[in-house]
C-alpha cells in the first residue's frame, strides 16, 4: 500500500523494482481486485502450454504472475489518484 501511495499524485503504473513478481491495473472508473484479475487472466489466449510461453505478439505476462505454481503469499493495494483516475 506504501508504494501505491507514492504514485498517488502522479497516477504512474511503475513496477517497484523488487524482488517479487507484480501485475499493475488502472483505470479511469473504479476498479475492483476481482476486473483486475479478470484483466490478468485474460491474458491466458495469448499463453502457450506446449512451449511454456506467449504466443509470437502476444501478451501474457500477466496471467503467468497470477497461475505461478510456487506463489504462496498475495498482497494487494489499492489507491484513487489525485488526478481522479
Amino acid at each position: 500500500q506504501n508504494y501505491a501511495n507514492q504514485h498517488k499524485g502522479d497516477c504512474r503504473l511503475v513496477h517497484s523494482g523488487g524482488p517479487y513478481g507484480e501485475n499493475l491495473a488502472g483505470s479511469t472508473g473504479d476498479l475492483t481486485g476481482t476486473a483486475a484479475v479478470n484483466l490478468w487472466v485474460a491474458e491466458k489466449s495469448k499463453y502457450n502450454y506446449n512451449s511454456n510461453s506467449c504466443d509470437v505478439g502476444g501478451v501474457c505476462g500477466h496471467y503467468t504472475q497470477v497461475v505461478w505454481r510456487n506463489s504462496v503469499r498475495l498482497g494487494c493495494a489499492k489507491v484513487r489518484c489525485n488526478n481522479g483516475g
